[in-house]
C-alpha cells in the first residue's frame, strides 16, 4: 500500500482525528446503498429512515461515524498514563481491541443490514484495494481490523432475534417456545425467560424490588464509579458491567425500572421469579421484556453488590435480599462464576438435545459456519459473549452426534 494514499496516525491521533470529526462534513448515506468506499471512509455517517445509524462500544458509547471512534479509543489508552498497571504495550493492544470492535460494531448493526451486506459481498483484495483509496486520516490496524472482521463474518452466523436467517433467529435464547420449555421444575416461555428469572431468588417479591430501587435512588453513585474507573484491573476485565452500570443507576433508568414495574399490574406480595413462568396464560413478558426490565433489573443488583466495598450498606441490603448470589434448588452459585455460565449449557442441553424441532435446526447448520452472536459490541456480565459463543458452537457439535 503506497504510503501516499493517506496518512498512517501514529498513536498520539487524539486531537487530528477530533478536528477531522468536527470540523469535516461528513458523508450522509441514504438507504439506498451503502457502497464498500463509503463504509472504509471514517467520516461516513450512515442514515436510515433520516436519522444516523449508531454504533457503539461495551454497548452503551455510541458513535455516528469511526472518525468519531478515533479519539474515544485513544482516550482510553491514556486513561491510567500514570503507572497504574497499564505498560505501553498494554496501551497498544487495548487501542488495537477497541478498534477492531468499533469497526466489527458498525459493520454488524442492530439497526441496518447494509454494511454487513456490503462487506461480505465483495472480496477482500477488493477490501484492500477501497482500504488504499482512503485519504483520511486512521490509526495504525486499521486495514488489518477491516479484513479481519470481514474474514470472520463471511464464515459466521449472527444468532440474535432479528437475524435475517431464520436459523439465526431460532438460535436465539429469546426465540418464544409455542410448547414452552420445562427447565428445573418450571415451564418457562423461552430460554431468556429462565435465564432471566433465575437471577432472582424464590422469596424475592415485588416489594423487595419496589425498595431496594428506593434504596439506589437515594446514592450518588459519582464516587462509586470512579472507583471502578480508576482501577484499571477492575475496569479493564469488566468494562460492560461498569458500562452497564454507569447507564442502569442513572436516576431516570432507575425510574424506569420503577414505571416499568408498575405498568405490569403485579401485586406487591408477586414473587419476581415465578411471575416471569408460564403460569395460566403464556407470554405474560416478551423476551425483549425479560432482557430489559428483568434481566437488567436483576443485573443491577447482582453487580453492585459484586462491586461494593464490604461496609458498604448497599451491600447489606441486597444482600438480605439473596442478590448475593444466585439461588437455584440447594444450590448457591456466584453471578460471575463460571458456574453460574455453565448453566447456560445445561439448559442449551434440554433445548437443542431432548427437545427434536431445534435439535433439527442446531444440527442442520454446516460446521464450516461459525456460530456466533454479535450486538454493537455489547457484551454480558452474567455470560460473555466468547463463553456464549463458545457454548453455542459446542451443543452444536452435541446436537450433531446424536
Amino acid at each position: 500500500m503506497k504510503e501516499s494514499s493517506r496518512k498512517i496516525l501514529p498513536l498520539s491521533w487524539l486531537w487530528s482525528c477530533a478536528a477531522l470529526t468536527v470540523l469535516s462534513v461528513s458523508l450522509p448515506l441514504s438507504a439506498e446503498a451503502v457502497s464498500l468506499q463509503a463504509l472504509v471512509t471514517p467520516s461516513t455517517t450512515i442514515v436510515k429512515d433520516g436519522r444516523p445509524v449508531k454504533f457503539a462500544l461495551h454497548g452503551f458509547i455510541e458513535f455516528k461515524s469511526l472518525a468519531e471512534l478515533f479519539p474515544y479509543v485513544e482516550s482510553q489508552t491514556q486513561r491510567w498514563s500514570d503507572g497504574r498497571g497499564v505498560d505501553n504495550e498494554q496501551r497498544r493492544q487495548l487501542a488495537r481491541e477497541l478498534l477492531r470492535r468499533g469497526i466489527e460494531s458498525r459493520v454488524i448493526s442492530m439497526e441496518d443490514e447494509r454494511p454487513l451486506e456490503t462487506l461480505v459481498t465483495h472480496t477482500s483484495e477488493e477490501l484492500r484495494q477501497a482500504l488504499a483509496r482512503v485519504k483520511e486520516p486512521v490509526p495504525p490496524g486499521y486495514d488489518e481490523a477491516f479484513l479481519a472482521v470481514q474474514e470472520k463474518w463471511k464464515h459466521s452466523l449472527n444468532c440474535w432475534s432479528a437475524s435475517p436467517a431464520i436459523a439465526g433467529r431460532v438460535l436465539s435464547n429469546w426465540y418464544p417456545i409455542e410448547e414452552g420449555i420445562e427447565l428445573y421444575g418450571a415451564t418457562y416461555d423461552s430460554t431468556e425467560h429462565f435465564w432471566q428469572a433465575v437471577k432472582y431468588h424464590s422469596d424475592v417479591t415485588l416489594a423487595d424490588l419496589t425498595e431496594l430501587l428506593g434504596i439506589l435512588e437515594q446514592k450518588d453513585w459519582g464516587p462509586w464509579l470512579a472507583r471502578l474507573d480508576g482501577d484499571p484491573k477492575i475496569y479493564l476485565p469488566n468494562a460492560y458491567a461498569v458500562e452497564f452500570l454507569r447507564h442502569n443507576l442513572a436516576r431516570e433508568r432507575l425510574q424506569w425500572f420503577r414505571d416499568e414495574l408498575g405498568r405490569h399490574e403485579l401485586s406487591a406480595s408477586d414473587h419476581a421469579r415465578v411471575v416471569q413462568q408460564r403460569g395460566a396464560a403464556s407470554f405474560r413478558f416478551s423476551a425483549f421484556e425479560e432482557k430489559v426490565l428483568w434481566g437488567d433489573l436483576a443485573d443491577v443488583f447482582h453487580l453492585v453488590y459484586t462491586f461494593s466495598l464490604p461496609d458498604d450498606p448497599i451491600r447489606k441490603a441486597l444482600g438480605a435480599r439473596h442478590f448475593d448470589a444466585v439461588y437455584l434448588g440447594d444450590r448457591r452459585i456466584g453471578f460471575i462464576t463460571e458456574e453460574f455460565r455453565s448453566l447456560m449449557l445445561e439448559i442449551w442441553r434440554v433445548k437443542y438435545l431432548k427437545m427434536a424441532r431445534f435439535r433439527e435446526v442446531i444440527s442442520s447448520i454446516p460446521m464450516e459456519i461459525r456460530l456466533s452472536h454479535f450486538l454493537n459490541d455489547g457484551d454480558s456480565p452474567d455470560i460473555p459473549i466468547p463463553v456464549y459463543v463458545g457454548y453455542l458452537n459446542q451443543i452444536r457439535e452435541l446436537a450433531r452426534g446424536q
